[in-house]
């Protein structure tokens, strides 16, 4: 009698290194349950929804008759400034959500999943597209009803909200190792108002014309990257030189996600 004897089949081991499009795809993954969970708690955009038109309304009949004696001439340019300001402000909700998840335990069990170390947090930023759009869509159509127009070509416009959006996905890493720094979702907002602030007011956004400040604001407002976005929205939607603008602003933006995309990697690891 012959004893025969059968190999044991080798269990396959997961790959070492997750190739990027392996990694862009759980991304993707993880931003679509981001956006499921809006279809349940819509109140959460209820911020992104209400800021622009509150926004919109206070600068406009506060600063459009002092500084060009027409409100509807100072909407032309106030509504392309908002743009970038609206593009900042609206990053702040998701170093929230993702403080809240990470204490919820929601990173443990993503760490658990043969997925992509990134690929929470780069689901977290792409989920946030919808509150972005929603920002954009209320802030144009509220404006549009208020008398603000176009004045340039659609491809010209598309550009210009692509920029913004281009600006917003590099912020809103900067929202990301907030929310991961952060002790708790309760801080969160404040510690984003100390960058938030400097950069959105310390700007061209409300005074197109920078040269009635005083010399060490106009050296911030010519180096602030929000000034360099506001004002390619402007030139791309209303008219005017574009100049340098959009590739300081392109530029600025890679740089933040540079700097910023290793060290919220780094805090992730630590924190989840």
């Amino acid at each position: 009698m012959t004893t025969m004897t059968v190999d044991a089949p080798v269990a396959s081991e997961p790959p070492a290194r997750i190739s990027p499009r392996r990694t862009l795809r759980h991304g993707l993954t993880l931003a679509w349950r981001n956006v499921a969970q809006l279809k349940h708690s819509p109140e959460k955009l209820l911020d992104t929804t209400l800021m622009p038109i509150i926004f919109l309304l206070l600068f406009l009949y506060v600063f459009g008759g002092a500084l060009t004696g027409s409100t509807h001439a100072y909407l032309q340019q106030l509504l392309p400034g908002l743009v970038a300001q609206m593009a900042m402000f609206a990053t702040m909700g998701l170093g929230t959500a993702l403080n809240e998840d990470i204490h919820k335990g929601v990173f443990d069990r993503f760490r658990s999943l043969p997925i992509a170390r990134s690929a929470p947090l780069i689901g977290s930023v792409l989920g946030d597209t919808v509150r972005f759009l929603t920002v954009m869509v209320v802030l144009v159509g509220f404006g549009s009803i208020l008398g603000f127009r176009f004045h340039t070509d659609p491809l010209s416009v598309l550009g210009a909200f692509a920029l913004a959006y281009v600006f917003y996905l590099a912020v809103c890493w900067i929202s990301v190792l907030v929310g991961l720094v952060a002790p708790s979702p309760e801080t969160v907002q404040g510690l984003a108002f100390i960058w938030v602030m400097p950069l959105t007011f310390g700007s061209s956004i409300l005074v197109p014309n920078t040269s009635t400040m005083p010399g060490w604001l106009q050296a911030w407002t010519k180096v602030n990257p929000v000034t360099h976005l506001a004002d390619s929205v402007r030139a791309l939607t209303v008219g005017g030189p574009v100049g340098n603008h959009v590739w300081y602003t392109l530029a600025w933006a890679a740089g933040i996600v540079v700097v910023t995309f290793p060290l919220a990697m780094r805090m992730y690891s630590r924190r989840a």
